[in-house]
């Protein structure tokens, strides 16, 4: 039984909203906001790998690889940031790191 590309949208449609609401409803924590950012980029790859599939093509397949390469970096590059953030001040909330502009 093979299912069908609209289950898959439909899961990416919940995901995506789940990410979109832990960005724009904690604004307090840094990390809550790059794990949002990681779910929204792994629904968009549930999509890529879907459709692929469906179409019968490796090419979103293998773009979703380069995703993940990204979203691996992204990941890396914010979390040392966080921990040298919280070595200089001491906490980790984003009404800190707006002291940091300019």
């Amino acid at each position: 039984m093979q299912l069908e590309p609209s289950y898959f949208t439909i899961l990416s449609a919940i995901l995506f909203c789940t990410g979109l609401l832990g960005i724009f409803l904690n604004r307090r924590s840094i990390i809550i906001i790059l794990m949002s950012i990681e779910i929204l980029l792994l629904s968009v790859n549930i999509n890529l790998v879907a459709f692929s599939n469906f179409h019968g093509n490796l090419q979103g397949q293998i773009f979703t690889m380069f995703v993940l390469t990204v979203a691996a970096a992204e990941a890396a590059i914010g979390l040392a940031i966080i921990v040298i953030f919280f070595r200089n001040r001491g906490s980790i909330e984003v009404e800190d790191a707006e002291q940091l502009k300019g």
